[in-house]
């Protein structure tokens, strides 16, 4: 499956946190009726064989939809499980060592927290890049806020897809547009939302307004 700036507009990233009143598939599902272009899935606590019974489930339901899943660090989950990309950060395995388990097979997504590591990400082969902090974020408390500006610096200096990624919500997703962003990653404003689907659905909307602006 191919990433292009549409798969990026939105991107919905799983946590566990909010698994009780619906299942996680359950949840995800919901994410994708609504308009979530992107789905990565983010495990920090289950092992492995329970992880990628997960993935494979994950992957079916997505392949129905027509979306992407993107495991989160884990490439020998992602090839498993069939799923269409892996995602790694800065102190994960490097874009060239992910090509060389996985060849073209997998879209590679790459943290970047400045310009020198989109432009050396873009180089060494990712599809697209998260850039974040954007905001303030609970999910991630040791991540510091990115200026808007250099937000903006990567987004000119880059010829892949960009997505921000961290404390974004409805309230201040249109803060982002005029950066060159092609899309947001959100976590907690998707999948801590009662009615998954019909938040997707206002999200959806924002983010394609807040491309266009």
């Amino acid at each position: 499956m191919k990433c292009d700036r549409q798969t990026m507009r939105l991107y919905a990233v799983t946590d566990r946190a909010w698994v009780g009143r619906q299942t996680l598939p359950e949840q995800v599902e919901a994410a994708l009726k609504g308009g979530a272009t992107c789905v990565q899935l983010r495990e920090k606590e289950l092992d492995g064989a329970a992880f990628l019974e997960e993935a494979k489930v994950l992957a079916a339901l997505c392949r129905r939809y027509g979306v992407p899943l993107i495991i989160n660090d884990n490439v020998e989950v992602a090839l498993a499980s069939g799923a269409d990309g892996v995602h790694v950060g800065q102190d994960d395995l490097t874009v060239e060592q992910v090509r060389r388990l996985a060849g073209d097979r997998l879209i590679v997504g790459v943290s970047a927290h400045s310009v020198e590591q989109a432009l050396a990400a873009q180089a060494g082969g990712a599809d697209y890049l998260g850039v974040g902090a954007v905001f303030a974020t609970a999910t991630k408390s040791d991540a510091h806020v990115l200026p808007r500006e250099t937000l903006a610096e990567i987004c000119r200096a880059v010829d892949i897809p960009v997505v921000a990624i961290g404390g974004i919500g409805e309230d201040n997703l249109l803060q982002l547009a005029g950066t060159g962003v092609d899309g947001a990653a959100l976590v907690s404003a998707i999948f801590s939302a009662p009615d998954i689907e019909g938040q997707c659905r206002k999200l959806r909307a924002l983010s394609e307004r807040m491309v266009k602006a």
